[in-house]
C-alpha cells in the first residue's frame, strides 16, 4: 500500500493518511460491522476526488465516501481508501432566500446550513436526531429524514440538483427530465416501467434499496432523487443544490403520554389530519428520568408551527383535544421544548443499553410500515423478539410508521450470532408482511442489503445490480451494499476483541468489570463530534477545540477499540497512537454525562497511562504536576513558600523551573499560600476542641482540606468555614493520625497514649495520580486516607469537599479504583459539595442577600459528576442572578500546564468561558469554584474569580458591618 499512498500524495492536493491512527478512526461508523481501509484521503475539491478516483481505478482499489460516520448500517465503512469529506469539502457555498435553495459540498454539517438558513426564517427540512455532526453528503447518500418528516418528508424531496462523478471520473449533474443520466440508464428504466410502477411500496419511509421508480415519466424522470439513498455506490456526490422550507415564526409542543408504546402507536396516524411537524414516539424505558413528562409509560412528541405563539399553542391544544391520552402537556418556551427535545434525541444513544445495563445493538434500527399499520406491526414485534428471548425499546418517527429499536442481540458467541440471523431473516418477512421497508430511515448497508430479495424480490434485485452496472461497472464504489452484499452477520466489530477479559486496575462498574465492554460502549452516534457547545454541556472540548476525530470522544475509543483488536494498531498498551489521541483529553470527565451512553475517557485515559508508563520512564510533568500533593506538603514542612514565590518570579529561574518540570513556558506558576488552610485552622481552634469551632450547636460535618485549598487557595477554606458555622454547623477537619478508634478530630487531635503506635499522615483524593495514570501510587494514597478517615465513617459525619475536580474523584474514581474495599463506598456517599451540605444540613438557614448578577462556568467535574442543582438554588436564595457557562475553562488541572498544551488549553477557554467574563457588566460576581478554573481566568484575562463560599463569606462579614 505504501505505492498506493505515494500515487496518490503525487496526485491529489488534500491530505492523504495512510497510518495506522488515520485508518483506526475510520474501520468503524454506527453500526456493528467493522472494515479496515487501506487508507484516508481528505479531498480539497471535485479535481481531487476525480484523481483519487482514476488512481483507485487503476489499482481496482474500492472507494468509499464518508461524512459524519454516524450510519448504523455499515454503509460508511470500507476495506479501500476512505474519503473524508469533513475536513476540506464542507462549505455552504450560496445560499438564496429568494428560491430558497443553498448549494453545499458533500461534508457540510447539517446544523451549519440550519445556522445560516435561520435569519431568512428558512431551514432544511429533513433533521435526524444527528444533526449537530452528520453531513449533508451522508444524509444525501442515506437519504436521511429525521423528526419533521411528517411535514417535509426525507432529504430526496429535499434535492434539486446534485454534482456527482462516476467511478471512470465523468462528472454528471443530476435532476429532472433525465438530466446527468449516465449512459444506459433510461434505455434500463424504461425497458422495466413495469417492474417499477408495481414494484415498489408506497410508503412515506421507503428507504431501502435504489429509488428507481423516481425515474418514471409520471414522477420527473428524477435521476437526482433516484441517486439519493445509493449509499455511495453509484457515484460520489462533489456538490448539492438542496431546497429549503420556510420555518414556522412559532412552535408548540404538545407531549401526550399514554398507558404504552402499542396505545402510543395506534394513536399516532390518527394525529396526522392535524398536519403537525412531528410525531415522534418512546416509552419509558428511555427516559433517565421522567421529570418534566407528563404522566404515562410512553409518549407521543407533538410538534406545531404557527404565525404566532398563540396559535402554535392553539393548535397544539387541538392536537390534545383529539388525542385520547392518560396525560398532557403543551410546552412553548423554547428553551423548555429544547430540553424535552433532548430526552428523544439521546434515546439513540439511550437505547443502547438496556435498564438493567445490558448492551443492546443496531441491526434493526429503523423498519417503516405504513403508520396506520404500526401498532399492529409493533404487536408482532414484540412477540417475535419475546419468541427469540430478545428484549429492545422501540421508539422513533411514529407518525411515518418508523420504528427505531437497538436489540441486546449476543454478537459475541457463535450461538448468539446465529440467532442474530433468524431473528433477522424472520423480520424481514414481518416487515414485508405488514407491507413495509426493511429501512425507513438509515439505509441497508450490510446489516439488511442481504435481505432484500425478500421485500422486492429476486427480479428486482437484479435489476438494482443492474442500475449499479450502468453507474459503476467497475464495482468500485462502496462494494459489498446494497447489491451483492455482504453477509449480514459478517464484518462484526466485536469479533477481533480478545476474547478474555483484559487486566486492568479499574473496576468498570456498570460494564461488569470488564474494559472490553467499556470500550465497546461507544456505538459511534458521535455527539461528541458536535462543533458547539450548548447549554451546560462540556463535551468534547479538545474536539471543539481541534476538530480532528483523534481527538474527539469516539475517536479515542475507536483508537482503544483497535488497540485491544491488535490488527491496526499493533503494540498495546504501549501504543503511541492511543498516547498521542488521548494526550489532549483534558480528562474533563463531560462525556461520562453528555455522551449518550456514558463513555468516561477521563477513566480509560487514566487506566492506558497506567499501563503505558509501567516500568518506563514518565514525562516530567507526571512527576512535578501528578506528584503535587507531596511537593506542595515537603514546601509547607520546610516553611519555604515566601522563597519559592521570589524565586518562580526571577525570570530565568522561573523559565528554568517550568523547562525541568513538562510545564508550559507560556505559563505563570501559581502563587503558593504564605500559611496553609489548616495552619489557619490551627490557631483559630483552641487546643482540646476537636469537634472544631464556633461554638455552633447543629450537625457536624468534616470539611476536607485538599490540595488546592490547603496550599493555593486557603482564602477558600476560611470562607466555606464562615459560612457553614454562620448556617449554625459545627466544622471539624479530618483526623492526621491513623489511631484506632479515635474520635472526629480537628486536624490536631489524637489521643496522647496512641502516639508511640499512630501514623501522621494527610488525606488526599488522589486526582493528581488519577489524572497521569499513577494508579498505583493513587490506590496507595486513597487507602491511607481510607485508614484516616475510618472515624469519619463510623460516626457517619457528611464530608463537605470545596473544590470539584476533588469531590469527583472521592464520588467516582475512589469507589471504582478501591472496588475491593468497602471503605471507598462509604466515604464515596458521605461526599458533599459545600451548596449540598448547606441544603441538606443547614436547611432552614437563610444566605445572606449579595444581590448582584454572576457569570463565570460551572466546573467540568460539578457537571459530570455531582450536579449543580443545590448551587443554582443557594445561588437564587442569595439573589445571585444569572447562568454560568458551560464547556470548560480547559486549564483542567495539569492539562493546561502541561508543555504542548497552551494553545488548545486557551482555545477552549475562549469557547465559552472568556466570552461570558468579558461581557459581564460591572459589578458582575466572577464565580469558579474550582482553583483550575479561577488560575485560567486570572492567566488569560487578568480576572479574579471566586468560589461561592468566598461571596456567601464577603456578604456575612458586609451584613455584620452594617451593609458597608
Amino acid at each position: 500500500m505504501t505505492d498506493l499512498a505515494g500515487e496518490l500524495r503525487g496526485a491529489v492536493r488534500g491530505e492523504v493518511a495512510f497510518d495506522a491512527t488515520s485508518r483506526a478512526l475510520v474501520t468503524m461508523d454506527a453500526s456493528n460491522y467493522r472494515r479496515v481501509p487501506a487508507g484516508v484521503v481528505a479531498p480539497r475539491d471535485a479535481d481531487d476526488v476525480a484523481a483519487v478516483l482514476e488512481v483507485c481505478r487503476a489499482r481496482g482499489v474500492p472507494v468509499v465516501a464518508r461524512g459524519g460516520g454516524t450510519s448504523i448500517a455499515g454503509q460508511a465503512t470500507g476495506t479501500g481508501v476512505v474519503l473524508d469529506f469533513t475536513r476540506h469539502m464542507n462549505a455552504l457555498l450560496e445560499l438564496d432566500p429568494g428560491s430558497r435553495t443553498a448549494v453545499v459540498q458533500p461534508g457540510l454539517v447539517l446544523d451549519r446550513l440550519q445556522e445560516a438558513a435561520a435569519p431568512h426564517g428558512l431551514r432544511f427540512g429533513p433533521d435526524p436526531s444527528t444533526h449537530s455532526r452528520c453531513t449533508l453528503g451522508g444524509m444525501i447518500g442515506n437519504n436521511a429524514c429525521g423528526s419533521h418528516s411528517v411535514a417535509w418528508g426525507t432529504t430526496a424531496d429535499s434535492v434539486r440538483e446534485l454534482s456527482v462523478l462516476t467511478a471512470r471520473g465523468r462528472p454528471l449533474r443530476l435532476g429532472r427530465h433525465w438530466a446527468g443520466a449516465p449512459d444506459g440508464l433510461r434505455e434500463l428504466a424504461e425497458a422495466e416501467a413495469a417492474r417499477l410502477r408495481t414494484g415498489f411500496p408506497d410508503l412515506p419511509r421507503r428507504i431501502s434499496g435504489y429509488a428507481l421508480d423516481a425515474l418514471l415519466p409520471e414522477n420527473g424522470a428524477d435521476v437526482a432523487r433516484s441517486f439519493c439513498g445509493s449509499e455511495g455506490t453509484l457515484g460520489i456526490l462533489t456538490e448539492a443544490v438542496v431546497e429549503l422550507v420556510r420555518a414556522p415564526a412559532a412552535r408548540a409542543l404538545a407531549v401526550l403520554g399514554y398507558g404504552d408504546e402499542s396505545a402510543a402507536a395506534e394513536a399516532a396516524a390518527g394525529l396526522l389530519p392535524h398536519r403537525p411537524l412531528t410525531v415522534e414516539g418512546m416509552a419509558a424505558d428511555l427516559v433517565r428520568s421522567p421529570a418534566g413528562l407528563p404522566r404515562g409509560g410512553a409518549w407521543l412528541f407533538v410538534e406545531t408551527g404557527g404565525r404566532t405563539p398563540a396559535s402554535a399553542r392553539a393548535r397544539a391544544e387541538e392536537v390534545v383535544r383529539a388525542a385520547d391520552v392518560v396525560d398532557a402537556l403543551v410546552v412553548t418556551d423554547p428553551a423548555a421544548r429544547r430540553a424535552l427535545w433532548r430526552i428523544r434525541e439521546d434515546a439513540s444513544g439511550t437505547a443502547t443499553r438496556m435498564p438493567d445495563g445490558t448492551e443492546a445493538w443496531p441491526g434493526w434500527e429503523d423498519c417503516a410500515v405504513p403508520p396506520a399499520r404500526l401498532g399492529a406491526y409493533l404487536r408482532d414485534f414484540r412477540a417475535l423478539l419475546s419468541d427469540h428471548g430478545l428484549r429492545g425499546t422501540p421508539y422513533g418517527h411514529f407518525g411515518d410508521g418508523c420504528v427505531h429499536v437497538r436489540i441486546d442481540f449476543d454478537l459475541l458467541t457463535p450461538d448468539g450470532i446465529g440467532r442474530f440471523r433468524r431473528f433477522s431473516e424472520e423480520l424481514a418477512d414481518l416487515v414485508v408482511a405488514h407491507g413495509g421497508s426493511l429501512s425507513g430511515e438509515h439505509g441497508d448497508g450490510q446489516a439488511r442489503a442481504e435481505l432484500l430479495p425478500r421485500m422486492y424480490g429476486a427480479g428486482t434485485v437484479r435489476l438494482f445490480e443492474r442500475a449499479k452496472g450502468v453507474w459503476d461497472p467497475d464495482d468500485l464504489l462502496n462494494p459489498g451494499m446494497l447489491v451483492r452484499p455482504a453477509p449480514l452477520d459478517g464484518n462484526l466489530r466485536f469479533s477481533v476483541l480478545p476474547d478474555r477479559p483484559v487486566d486492568v486496575a479499574f473496576g468498570y462498574p456498570a460494564d461488569g468489570g470488564d474494559f472490553r465492554a467499556a470500550v465497546r460502549r461507544c456505538v459511534g452516534v458521535a455527539k461528541c463530534r458536535t462543533a458547539t457547545a450548548s447549554g451546560p454541556a462540556v463535551m468534547c472540548p479538545s474536539f471543539r477545540a481541534t476538530g480532528e476525530e483523534e481527538h474527539s470522544t469516539r475517536g479515542r475509543a475507536r483508537l482503544l477499540h483497535e488497540m485491544l483488536a491488535g490488527e491496526v494498531v499493533t503494540d498495546g498498551w504501549r501504543s503511541t497512537e492511543v498516547r498521542d489521541a488521548l494526550d489532549l483529553c483534558l480528562s474533563c470527565k463531560g462525556c461520562r454525562t453528555d455522551c449518550p451512553v456514558g463513555v468516561d475517557m477521563a477513566t480509560y485515559k487514566a487506566e492506558f497511562l497506567h499501563h503505558h508508563y509501567a516500568g518506563r520512564r514518565r514525562p516530567a510533568a507526571h512527576h512535578s504536576m501528578g506528584r503535587l500533593p507531596q511537593w506542595l506538603r515537603l514546601v509547607a514542612l520546610t516553611r519555604t513558600a515566601p522563597l519559592l514565590n521570589a524565586l518562580a518570579r526571577v525570570r530565568p529561574l522561573g523559565q528554568l523551573a517550568k523547562r525541568l518540570g513538562g510545564i508550559a513556558p507560556e505559563r505563570e506558576i501559581p502563587r503558593l499560600a504564605r500559611r496553609t488552610f489548616t495552619g489557619w485552622w490551627r490557631k483559630r481552634s483552641p487546643a482540646g476542641a476537636p469537634q472544631g469551632s464556633g461554638g455552633g450547636s447543629g450537625e457536624l460535618v468534616v470539611l476536607w482540606p485538599d490540595t488546592f485549598t490547603e496550599y493555593l487557595s486557603p482564602s477558600v477554606g476560611r470562607a466555606a468555614v464562615r459560612v457553614l458555622e454562620a448556617a449554625g454547623l459545627v466544622v471539624a477537619l479530618p483526623p492526621t493520625l491513623t489511631t484506632r478508634g479515635a474520635a472526629v478530630g480537628d486536624g490536631r487531635s489524637g489521643a496522647a497514649t496512641a502516639l508511640l503506635t499512630a501514623r501522621r499522615a494527610r488525606v488526599c483524593c488522589g486526582l493528581t495520580y488519577l489524572s497521569t495514570g499513577q494508579l498505583d501510587r493513587a490506590r496507595t494514597v486513597l487507602r491511607r486516607t481510607l485508614d484516616l478517615m475510618e472515624p469519619v465513617l463510623r460516626a457517619g459525619v457528611p464530608v463537605v469537599v470545596l473544590e470539584p475536580s476533588c469531590a469527583a474523584a472521592l464520588r467516582t474514581d475512589l469507589p471504582e479504583l478501591l472496588h475491593d474495599d468497602p471503605r471507598a463506598a462509604r466515604l464515596s456517599s458521605a461526599v458533599l459539595t459545600f451548596a449540598e451540605a448547606l441544603e441538606r444540613h443547614a436547611p432552614g438557614w437563610t444566605p445572606p442577600a449579595v444581590g448582584r448578577p454572576v457569570a463565570g462556568q460551572t466546573h467540568c467535574h460539578q457537571h459530570a459528576v455531582l450536579g449543580d442543582a443545590p448551587d443554582r438554588r443557594l445561588r437564587e436564595a442569595a439573589g445571585l442572578t444569572g447562568e454560568l457557562s458551560g464547556g470548560c475553562c480547559g486549564l483542567a488541572g495539569n492539562f493546561g500546564f502541561e508543555k504542548g498544551h497552551f494553545e488548545v488549553s486557551r482555545t477552549c477557554a475562549e469557547e465559552q468561558l472568556l466570552p461570558s467574563v468579558r461581557q459581564a457588566p460591572r459589578g458582575t460576581v466572577i464565580l469558579a469554584d474550582g482553583f483550575s478554573c479561577r488560575t485560567q481566568l486570572e492567566q488569560l484575562a487578568g480576572t479574579r474569580g471566586r468560589h461561592l463560599a468566598e461571596v456567601l463569606a464577603r456578604a456575612l462579614d458586609r451584613e455584620e458591618r452594617g451593609g458597608d
